[in-house]
């Protein structure tokens, strides 16, 4: 069973932070940490491709054929396939270059447009892995802070469907980072009125 945190936004919404794997969550969206051809590979990408089945592939093709190539920082949704999720979120991350490249402005995209799709389908839950800190080396704290700080202003400021993202971090250092962040941005924040909750409440 996943290991659950929980992080109250405000007075409706909600941050988890669980250490699992990505494809076995029932939140309404999960999100790929795909490649810009959309039709699989390592890590996460070729995880959420098994898992889901052939349909899922199908479904990326056809958007591939339709739209081309998926650009850093952009994001684009399918149905689940075989997954417990309903939907899948497929967005590209950037490929750490030293940060000259506007790697960070194009990491906070993808978690502004991932969510932003979600949205369009109405999906009251997300789930998110640590985009572009595998294969494209995004370092660990960095993109860590991006996310959490993106993510809990989207949640603070905005009125949406989505009342709870949850980041699913399958290895336990990435986890703890993830929550000595969260940590920081609740003290450094505090308009974000992040307050951490028992879980199984």
């Amino acid at each position: 069973m996943d290991q659950i945190l929980r992080y109250r936004i405000g007075e409706r919404n909600r941050i988890e932070l669980a250490q699992g794997d990505i494809t076995r969550q029932e939140t309404d969206a999960i999100v790929n940490a795909a490649n810009s051809s959309l039709l699989g590979g390592g890590g996460v990408d070729g995880a959420i491709h098994d898992a889901a089945g052939p349909s899922l592939l199908a479904e990326c093709k056809k958007i591939k054929m339709q739209r081309g190539s998926l650009p850093a920082g952009k994001a684009v949704i399918t149905t689940g396939g075989l997954l417990k999720a309903k939907f899948v979120v497929h967005t590209v991350g950037p490929i750490w270059q030293g940060g000259r490249y506007n790697e960070p402005q194009i990491l906070e995209n993808c978690y502004c447009n991932s969510m932003a799709e979600a949205e369009r389908f109405r999906c009251g839950t997300i789930s998110f892995p640590s985009i572009a800190t595998g294969a494209y080396h995004y370092p660990v704290p960095e993109a860590a802070q991006i996310a959490v700080r993106t993510i809990a202003e989207l949640l603070h400021r905005d009125k949406h469907s989505i009342t709870t993202v949850r980041f699913v971090l399958f290895e336990k250092e990435i986890f703890d980072r993830y929550e000595e962040v969260v940590h920081q941005t609740a003290e450094h924040y505090p308009q974000y009125q992040i307050v951490e909750e028992p879980v199984g409440l």
